[in-house]
């Protein structure tokens, strides 16, 4: 279990702060979105928990042991960051060396790291890139290509910044695909997102950071609900959410297929 306990974060000593005693845990295996108004913390979150932030109070924990002082060097061994533009923390020149790098670094030689190296490709069909040099791949591309580096190093968390802004529906679609398969291996991705749709539609859970504090943590039908009022927190429903919420029972509906679906049976139809 991955857990921040108790954290506040301000910028600097005497400024106001950016997230004030937060408390989170993320088990095995959830798929799990961060998200919020622009600005109210959610990326520094992700930052506190690879260590690209440090806390000014808290801790952060992993399986129980303290991790807070710990660089990013060393938390990449179980935790994988993917940026909202890959192309800045690329630097080999080739998308093989690329993905062999962390694993190299952890101590991996020879065999153990060409295995490695291959089964990531294989995992993110990133194979036919191998040779491609990074920083002028499609940005989707890019994307893969960094967490296949994670996956090298055996990451067990996962973290994508934004990771469908600027996409089109299929590289979103493909994107999504690959989550779902590395949800099914056991590991937790953790996105930043304001892409409700996927919040609907793919996650778990959905953590809402608003005015410096956990504004909500839940299952996304919760968010969704009549109970609560994700407007209030800059969010918008999903069409899919929006339109089922009209029919009788008011279902929820995760994406447009969904809908379709309930729309159907109601009608008494079937769709198979």
């Amino acid at each position: 279990m991955l857990e921040l306990s108790h954290v506040t974060f301000r910028y600097a000593e005497g400024l106001p702060d950016v997230l004030k005693d937060i408390s989170l845990s993320f088990d095995k295996g959830e798929f799990v979105a961060i998200t919020g108004r622009n600005g109210c913390g959610k990326t520094t979150v992700t930052r506190l928990l690879t260590g690209l932030e440090k806390a000014a109070s808290g801790q952060i924990l992993y399986h129980g042991k303290d991790v807070t002082r710990e660089e990013p060097s060393e938390r990449s061994r179980f935790i994988g960051y993917v940026f909202q533009q890959p192309d800045r923390q690329m630097f080999m020149p080739t998308v093989r060396e690329e993905i062999a790098f962390g694993p190299y670094q952890q101590g991996k030689r020879g065999a153990e790291l060409e295995e490695a190296v291959a089964r990531a490709m294989l995992d993110t069909d990133t194979e036919a890139l191998a040779e491609e040099y990074p920083r002028i791949l499609s940005r989707g591309d890019q994307q893969r290509v960094a967490i296949a580096s994670a996956l090298a190093m055996d990451t067990e968390y996962l973290v994508l910044d934004e990771p469908t802004s600027g996409q089109d529906g299929r590289e979103k679609q493909r994107l999504m695909k690959l989550m779902e398969s590395l949800q099914e291996k056991g590991i937790t991705i953790i996105l930043v997102t304001h892409d409700m749709d996927i919040v609907a539609k793919d996650c778990t859970r959905v953590i809402v950071i608003a005015e410096h504090e956990i504004a909500f943590d839940g299952h996304p039908s919760e968010l969704f609900s009549a109970e609560n009022r994700p407007e209030d927190w800059g969010l918008a429903y999903p069409p899919a959410v929006r339109l089922g919420r009209k029919l009788p029972g008011s279902p929820y509906c995760k994406d447009m297929n969904a809908f379709c679906r309930a729309f159907y049976e109601l009608k008494g139809g079937k769709i198979e």
